[in-house]
């Protein structure tokens, strides 16, 4: 029996075992406004699988080329610790990260002899029927493998790019350099930084040392770029910013004052961003971040606990943080405070942020702006409401969704018309005319994992961010 000439192989056999190798000062005047009353704060079955056409562990190991058609396959990718030799990194090693469960034992790996180098993209590979029941019969993929064959119905308009993190790590953020539609960066949780150069097919890990001289184990927030100037905002308190498109990353220092924990950040000119935390507190630098100047007068608790509160349900003696916080092309800001009871909006120029009575019975999830300008409202068990006309306003109304009871957690737009949902239990749900109406995509319908935020940087590209270092691209 033999191989396609596009398909390599994984052996299994317990006497070929392959073992891996493993591999400046404080900004005193950050605060220093005139308002003195802000006081802000995842085996193979066991089927034994013969070779027709093997190649010596030791030769394949030290051909480069060969290795290489393994990876363009895609049948190496997450959580493996199979080495392929390449002679600079980890000296003549480096990891692949395999899509299978841990605890796995790799035994034995064969190639085409015909052309060792020749591979095919995981899509292109699993999309073509013929080739995919080929490999199946063969037992390349085993029953609980994460490379499925693709149906009219499965990955649809997404892909899962599988990334080399630990399990549990929880992606927040993900952007891309406007020059360089290719060179981006994701961020999450455990100090997580990972780049990419090919438009977010592959990503490796970054380290910046200046958020390694600590003993902190960083969330890092959010991201933002324009032009080749990048700001990172994390917690604890840390803030980064680069001037080459991130091939350098310098920290910026913080006072120790600082109301709250940085949530958002928007880099908005040359050497100037805005800044938010997670009580309300706003921020504009234009001097690369070494001065700020607050936009609000306030922090969020001491504007509701004032008579600006009165008739707002839940805000009398308000001490809680924002849940969620969503900037609009146009500067202005929409936040669900944590408890979800009731939303608040800011404008430029207004001297405090403006709390509204929720219109709905459930709590509200998450908030955001249209394509078109007016918001979209998410509450807790799965509902989805939009905003009647545009702009700030406290009339919504409900949109019926197909979200099996699980909740809805973001919505991104690619266009005017089109829109994505994400949610608990890989919910995905797409709308062509402007949220009127969804349906459900099951591209995530098999992934175990919460689906956090939706990012699209243009209308060709797109990205899915969720728990247990779950990333969707988009394909289109």
């Amino acid at each position: 029996m033999a191989l396609s000439s596009s398909a390599a192989k994984l052996l299994i056999d317990p006497s070929n075992l392959v073992t891996s190798i493993k591999p400046s000062s404080i900004l005193n005047s950050l605060f220093n406004h005139r308002h003195p009353t802000f006081s802000h704060s995842r085996t193979f079955s066991n089927t034994t699988i013969k070779a027709c056409a093997g190649v010596n562990r030791r030769e394949f190991l030290t051909d480069t080329a060969t290795a290489a058609a393994a990876l363009s396959l895609g049948l190496l990718g997450d959580n493996s610790k199979l080495s392929v030799a390449k002679a600079d990194a980890l000296s003549e090693w480096e990891r692949v990260y395999l899509p299978i469960d841990p605890g796995v034992v790799l035994l034995d790996i064969a190639f085409v002899p015909d052309d060792p180098s020749h591979g095919v993209n995981r899509r292109e590979f699993l999309t073509d029927t013929a080739t995919a029941a080929a490999a199946l019969s063969l037992g390349l993929l085993g029953d609980n493998s994460k490379l499925s064959v693709a149906k009219a119905d499965a990955l649809s308009e997404w892909e899962r790019v599988y990334l080399p993190i630990d399990p549990g790590v929880v992606l927040l953020d993900i952007a891309f350099v406007p020059d360089d539609p290719s060179h981006g960066f994701l961020l999450g949780t455990r100090q997580t930084l990972l780049e990419t150069k090919d438009g977010g097919s592959t990503w490796v890990s970054r380290s910046i040392s200046s958020a390694e001289d600590e003993d902190f184990n960083y969330r890092f927030n959010a991201i933002t770029f324009k032009g080749k100037e990048g700001w990172i905002v994390g917690k604890p308190a840390i803030l980064l910013h680069t001037s080459d498109s991130g091939d350098s990353w310098e920290r910026i220092p913080l006072s120790a004052e600082l109301p709250g924990d940085m949530v958002y950040i928007k880099a908005t000119g040359e050497n100037s961003a805005e800044m938010v935390t997670d009580e309300g507190a706003i921020y504009v630098t234009s001097n690369k971040g070494y001065n700020w100047k607050a936009a609000v007068q306030e922090t969020v608790s001491a504007t509701l606990n004032r008579t600006v509160s009165s008739g707002i349900s839940g805000a009398s003696y308000y001490t809680g943080t924002f849940n969620t916080v969503n900037r609009s092309p146009e500067g202005n800001y929409v936040a669900v405070s944590s408890r979800g009871n009731f939303y608040l909006t800011w404008e430029p120029g207004q001297p405090y942020w403006q709390p509204h009575n929720r219109a709905v019975a459930r709590r509200i999830q998450n908030m955001g702006w249209r394509a078109d300008g007016g918001l979209w409202l998410l509450v807790r068990g799965g509902g989805l409401y939009l905003s009647k006309g545009t702009g700030i306003t406290e009339e919504f109304e409900e949109i019926p969704v197909q979200s099996r009871g699980f909740g809805i957690l973001d919505v991104g737009y690619r266009s005017q018309d089109e829109a994505w949902a994400a949610g608990g239990s890989g919910i995905l749900l797409k709308t062509t005319n402007s949220g009127k109406s969804w349906s459900r995509d099951k591209a995530a319908d098999d992934i175990a994992a919460n689906l956090y935020s939706v990012k699209f940087i243009n209308e060709k590209q797109g990205f899915v961010l969720g728990n247990d270092g779950v990333l969707l691209k988009y394909l289109g």
